[in-house]
């Protein structure tokens, strides 16, 4: 008679536990609270908590980090293993999973300010556009995926902004850049603002170098006249009154000035539009 090989309780860890082990585990932390006895347990039934959240995890908006939802599914696991009954029939991995399930989705629902009507139109959506991709090989228009969703165009367009605006991102998230570097959304961005912009404050700076020079060649007087003007604010008389003319006079040299700067800058009008 052969002898046996025994299998180490390493290997026996290995692979999925039994329904009749992991009642047998939760007997013995029952009876003897050890915290010991709870780890265990909940050790055992963690990969099922990464799985719920993994499975959800394209509903999860992408402000939110996925581990905060496997906190959430770990802590419904501890309640359930507390709370759990086996008089009513279920086994503890069919409570905890519909414990953890139950808890990720209010997290979600909890994480989402979008109604739950709007994201059920949001399946209902995508449902329908790869059911008609499935059929004619290639994606709706706008008009057929209304059609297959019985609704008009005006209100699908109507709902397609909704689920556009509800569709929030943060803009820390990492995405790949061109030179496969990992850079944050926001860094991929295009400022808007000029000031900050080296290109824009070179053109900027080289428009004002110019119009400097072409106010520079205008005679002391119409100088003077244009800095009354815009610098000062003084209207057309008080100008009038300061340099000994009529107001009517004033209003001819002002459009001389403006002749005058304008010819000595017209070979640069590209460049002011673009600073305008």
């Amino acid at each position: 008679m052969g002898i046996r090989p025994q299998v180490s309780s390493a290997k026996k860890t290995v692979g999925r536990v039994s329904t009749d082990e992991t009642l047998g585990l939760w007997r013995a932390y029952k009876q003897s609270r050890d915290p010991r006895q709870r780890d265990r347990l909940i050790l055992t039934f963690a990969p099922m908590v990464k799985y719920i959240v993994y499975r959800k995890v394209r509903e999860i908006p992408a402000r939110c980090d996925v581990e905060d939802f496997i906190s959430c599914g770990l802590e419904a696991l501890i309640r359930s293993i507390d709370r759990y009954d086996p008089a009513k029939g279920a086994t503890l991995e069919q409570y905890a999973w519909t414990r953890i399930h139950g808890a990720v989705l209010d997290e979600l629902r909890r994480a989402d300010w979008a109604p739950r009507s709007l994201r059920r139109w949001d399946r209902d959506m995508n449902r329908a556009r790869d059911q008609f991709q499935g059929l004619y090989g290639r994606p709706p228009s706008e008009d057929e995926l209304s059609d297959a969703l019985g609704i008009t165009l005006k209100e699908f367009r109507q709902r397609m902004g909704e689920i556009a605006r509800a569709h929030v991102g943060s803009l820390n998230t990492l995405v790949l850049g061109e030179d496969e570097a990992s850079l944050e959304r926001i860094d991929m961005l295009v400022s808007e603002d000029r000031d900050s912009d080296p290109e824009a404050c070179a053109i900027r700076d080289d428009a004002k170098t110019r119009f400097r020079a072409a106010f520079q060649r205008l005679p002391a007087r119409e100088r003077k006249i244009a800095v009354l003007l815009y610098v000062h604010g003084l209207t057309l008389r008080e100008i009038g009154a300061i340099i000994g003319v009529t107001e009517s006079r004033v209003c001819q040299l002002h459009a001389q000035i403006t002749k005058k700067l304008r010819d000595q800058l017209e070979p640069y009008e590209q460049l002011f539009s673009e600073v305008a």
